[in-house]
């Protein structure tokens, strides 16, 4: 796509981008223990189900967006003349500002985990606290993974974004399986194996459902303009409900893959401490705490390689969506600001590693920020409620205010026979009813709960 924003060169460029935005720590780090807390195979078949079902229409509509206007988010809509409509992007460029900037830190313990476990620190997992309390040094790791992010936006779209994902998606797959098929060969694999493969249904609860769809769409990077902007790069020519679907496919199978590669290392874990997986507390802590030391059961040498290589793949993972998460704001820039990319890209980055700070610094290093548990509340405004209702007001936006006839056509484009489909009857259906109810309650239920301390979903089904 020719043009002075850049493009992809070609669709295979796209999907790895594209897919590299989805794919990431979401995937890996916190897929196994949104799994583990919400009850195992039920949660993952829901996930699973919701990614296709729910999430599909409002990304194939993102797409749809951003490539009949070659616009960053908020242009996009005022180019389409819904001037108005112009604060789903500015939200969506918020969201992803704050989103990178304590996923930036999480990506940072990564890579100092990474270091730690090639130079035989086994004890690194135990001392989590202390590590990630020490903000200076992992402020340094959280700084070598955002320069390392800018200098790929830096580079453009073709040159930068796609040169990168074309490197980081194939050895990033080829890590995942490599580990997982080392991890089924672990003792006590099996029973990490029977609670993620084997469904118990009695177990569903609606807050098992409510996680599921938050993960699917967090996982798949929704609702803050990541996908309407790598559409905006795009060629009239490719296919976006195909392109939706190897994205989507892509995604979940790497969060699958990656399950059965975490479930057999905790499995492991269980049967090195002679517990269960359900014992397994942390959170977000959970896999920094509990594997490090369970690699030095494999021997020194080992243990370090195979530890190191498994948050060097954690790391992979962060710097594919750190990517996109940064080419949002700074597509924003370039467009609706006339900066050069370069100096937006610094720019924009120097800006958000300094909204990362107090983040970076809540797990422990101070303590007014510590108390208040600042990361947390970043994530619950930016992840937790401005991705599902940036969905949903993309899924409003595309049914009744550029409506279906304008979003066909733009499909269309490089897919002439799609309103005589079945998926397109079903596409219409989500985006004017279920995408808006269900997104629309997720974000109601999360305010509630997040912020005014109230359960609302356990109100409503009398628990």
């Amino acid at each position: 796509m020719a043009n002075s924003r850049g493009g992809f060169s070609n669709r295979l460029g796209f999907i790895l981008a594209a897919a590299g935005s989805a794919v990431g720590l979401g995937n890996i780090w916190k897929f196994p223990f949104e799994v583990r807390d919400g009850g195992g195979a039920a949660f993952v078949v829901m996930y699973l189900g919701f990614c296709f079902i729910l999430c599909t229409p409002v990304m194939a509509t993102e797409i749809a967006i951003g490539r009949h206007t070659s616009k960053d988010p908020v242009g996009a809509f005022r180019k389409l003349g819904h001037k108005k409509w112009s604060f789903i992007g500015i939200m969506g460029v918020i969201a992803g500002m704050l989103i990178l900037s304590f996923y930036n830190v999480v990506a940072g313990w990564t890579l100092g985990f990474a270091i730690e476990m090639f130079q035989g620190n086994f004890e690194v997992g135990s001392n989590f606290g202390s590590f990630v309390a020490d903000w200076k040094t992992t402020g340094a790791y959280a700084t070598a993974f955002m320069l390392a992010t800018a200098f790929i936006v830096s580079n453009g779209v073709s040159a930068g974004i796609e040169k990168a994902s074309k490197i980081l998606m194939p050895t990033l797959l080829v890590m995942v399986l490599g580990l997982m098929l080392y991890a089924l060969s672990l003792p006590g694999s099996a029973e990490g194996l029977y609670y993620y493969l084997v469904p118990n249904f009695s177990a569903i609860t609606m807050e098992t459902v409510y996680g599921a769809l938050g993960q699917a769409f967090f996982s798949l990077s929704l609702g803050m303009g990541t996908l309407l902007t790598y559409g905006s790069y795009i060629s009239k020519k490719e296919n976006i409900i195909t392109s939706s679907a190897f994205i989507t496919i892509a995604d979940v199978g790497i969060a699958f893959i990656g399950g059965l590669m975490m479930f057999s290392f905790l499995g492991f874990v269980a049967h090195e401490q002679n517990s269960s997986i359900m014992d397994f507390k942390g959170g977000a802590g959970m896999i920094f705490m509990l594997l490090p030391g369970s690699f030095s059961s494999l021997g020194p040498v080992l243990g370090s390689i195979i530890g190191g290589v498994f948050f060097v793949l954690l790391s992979f993972a962060a710097l594919t969506s750190t990517v996109s998460l940064l080419e949002v704001p700074v597509a924003f820039v370039v467009d609706e600001m006339k900066v050069e990319r370069k100096k937006a890209v610094w720019g924009v980055a120097a800006i958000i590693f300094a909204i990362g700070m107090p983040s970076l610094m809540s797990a422990g290093g101070v303590e007014f920020f510590t108390e208040i548990h600042f990361m947390d509340w970043v994530e619950n405004i930016a992840s937790n409620t401005m991705l599902p209702l940036g969905g949903f007001l993309i899924s409003i936006y595309g049914a009744y205010v550029w409506k279906k006839k304008n979003l066909y056509a733009e499909i269309a484009e490089g897919n002439p026979n799609f309103k005589y489909t079945l998926l397109a009857k079903y596409m219409e259906f989500a985006l004017k009813y279920l995408c808006p109810v269900i997104l629309g309650s997720i974000t109601i239920v999360t305010i509630f709960d997040k912020f005014l301390g109230i359960d609302l979903l356990g109100l409503v089904i009398g628990q």
